[in-house]
């Protein structure tokens, strides 16, 4: 019989997997819950939380196990995870990722930094870090990031047996896509394998932050300004859609372009930045300038739709948005 490590005061082993739309977390979560209860003889459950249903927005996966005879009644969104699966390291940047977490749970991230690197960028004082380059591992095996983090999620739930994940991925694509049947094992094999860990013991006086509800609003009737002036409107402009790129981004050469503006024909961002400039005979033409990444959520369309290849695709590096940004102008009447 199958033994949970450990279990909350419902006795639930919960799990949260945070990820953004297009990265299968929602479809790893319910292949995730049905090894546990096929494979594992467990009782459990899964369910997704996301706002608009398109690729890049926000999503959470829920998971829940429990004993065979304990009785599962509480569908409430995992506030106080023993596992968190991050499907996008960036996700943090705008997202509490590790609320509600203890001081031993296991924090899963899709990332290519180290864990004391991710550590302090997730601002975490205690728990363990285990890192898997989820996206890398995808590229070269050309299948779903959801797949190898499967794999470093069942390596982080020992009760849970590998093989009955294959079989499910088998049963799951030979019907209907018998060629991705091997490329989804080899990447679910690689990331079992290929995950590190590494444990973070609080520091001698310091404790774990206060748990804080997810839903609890942050300008409520204690807390707004005065006069109930919204400070931070829903403007497109201050939105930050780096968050959604999975994996691939676009880098401009300069010295191709002929400025002939079909990559702003079809971003759906407004992403490119231009400058009207005097052409060669000194009449006025506008020049492209640049990415502002701050808005592009690498879609690639601008890549396909490039005559001379002055736009080409390519892993996202870290820093490299940042470095090379050319950022909008916009004549605002605040700043």
């Amino acid at each position: 019989m199958v033994t949970l490590p450990r279990t909350n005061e419902l006795g639930f082993f919960e799990i949260r997997l945070e990820s953004i739309g297009g990265l299968g977390a929602n479809l790893a979560g319910k292949m995730l819950a049905e090894a546990g209860v096929v494979g594992a003889g467990l009782n459990g459950v899964s369910f997704s939380s996301y706002g608009s249903e398109k690729k890049g927005s926000a999503v959470k996966a829920h998971i829940r196990f429990c004993d065979i005879n304990t009785n599962i009644r509480d569908t409430s969104p995992v506030e106080r995870p023993h596992v968190v699966g991050v499907f996008h390291e960036s996700l943090s940047k705008t997202i509490n990722v590790i609320s509600g977490i203890y001081e031993d749970t296991l924090v899963l991230v899709n990332s290519t930094k180290t864990p004391e690197e991710l550590k302090a960028k997730m601002n975490m004082k205690g728990g363990t870090i285990a890192v898997i380059d989820a996206i890398g591992i995808s590229l070269e095996e050309k299948n779903r990031v959801n797949m190898a983090m499967l794999g470093a999620l069942f390596r982080l739930c020992p009760f849970l047996n590998p093989d009955t994940m294959k079989n499910v991925i088998r049963k799951s694509l030979e019907k209907k896509y018998p060629l991705a049947v091997q490329p989804a094992l080899n990447t679910f094999e690689r990331g079992y394998n290929e995950v590190i860990f590494q444990t973070f013991e609080l520091t001698e006086g310091d404790q774990m932050p206060s748990y804080i509800r997810q839903d609890t609003p942050v300008l409520g009737f204690g807390t707004q300004p005065m006069g109930g002036v919204i400070t931070n409107p829903g403007n497109s402009v201050l939105k930050d859609l780096s968050i959604s790129r999975a994996g691939m981004m676009p880098h401009f050469e300069d010295d191709k372009c002929i400025h002939c503006a079909a990559c702003d024909t079809v971003c759906p961002d407004f992403c490119f930045v231009w400058d009207e400039q005097a052409d060669k005979k000194g009449r006025p033409q506008m020049f492209l300038q640049g990415i502002d990444y701050q808005y592009c959520k690498g879609c690639l369309k601008c890549v396909q739709a490039c005559p001379t290849e002055a736009l080409s695709s390519a892993r996202e590096a870290d820093g490299y948005a940042d470095e090379h940004r050319v950022p909008h102008r916009f004549d605002l009447a605040a700043t």
